[in-house]
């Protein structure tokens, strides 16, 4: 386990010279709010943290419903069986095994670890424009139908989930990186994907934190990168 912080912002990552999976503690004034639960193990790198630094947890927010990033949920809701579960109204179906996909939505198969034993209901299905703490809900679409991002107003930092990757190269979700494929392969939406990453670029961000990857300070020419290869890529599917 490897933590980095960036301000009030921890990352904590688990495997991370093999599969690096993220998750993040945002310190408020009084109290912390996890983004994410990381793979079953993580559970008690989780707790160690938030113990180090020693303020309550008072909310679990989940960017997307892969088991990679819920992975811990269940025992963490047994050690803070009062903290309340936020997620997106539309992948609290997908956090429930539901992988039917609604009429208006791009008529491809949801991917990735879809989970198959969490018997928790959500406490808050999450919009865009709600408010947690200091954090607003960006819905960032692409990678699973209901995913969203969490955008600091306080600091500018913002946590995508897997709208986008750093390892093996920043990409937006659904382009290949040979030395890290997985966010790629699990990702439903391609189009929908990069109309979220260029949602994220307007948003100006001074600090772009990831899924899978190291944090990026500044990082809206890297951002712009990305949206120029997925765009062009993408024009060259078309054009096949």
């Amino acid at each position: 386990m490897k933590v980095v912080k960036k301000g009030k912002l921890y990352q904590i990552t688990f495997f991370p010279g093999f599969f690096p999976v993220n998750c993040y503690l945002v310190e408020e004034p009084t109290s912390v709010t996890l983004i994410d639960t990381g793979i079953p193990s993580s559970f008690k790198g989780i707790i160690k943290v938030i113990n180090e630094i020693g303020k309550p947890l008072k909310n679990i927010v989940l960017t997307h419903a892969h088991g990679d990033h819920v992975g811990s949920l269940v025992k963490l809701k047994t050690v803070f069986p009062t903290v309340p579960i936020s997620i997106s109204a539309r992948d609290s179906r997908l956090l429930k095994g539901d992988k039917e996909l609604e009429p208006h939505e791009e008529q491809t198969p949801i991917k990735g670890g879809i989970p198959k034993n969490i018997d928790l209901n959500p406490d808050q299905l999450l919009h865009e424009g709600d408010k947690i703490g200091s954090l607003v809900v960006v819905a960032t679409p692409g990678h699973t139908p209901g995913s969203i991002s969490l955008f600091d107003e306080q600091d500018r930092s913002i946590i995508v989930g897997d709208a986008f990757q750093t390892r093996g190269g920043i990409a937006i979700s659904g382009q290949l990186r040979p030395f890290f494929p997985f966010p790629a392969m699990a990702t439903w939406s391609k189009v929908v994907a990069l109309e979220s990453g260029k949602k994220i670029y307007s948003l100006d961000p001074d600090l772009l934190a990831v899924g899978h990857g190291d944090m990026i300070v500044s990082p809206k020419a890297a951002i712009q990168r990305a949206i120029e290869e997925a765009e062009q890529k993408l024009k060259n599917r078309k054009e096949r």
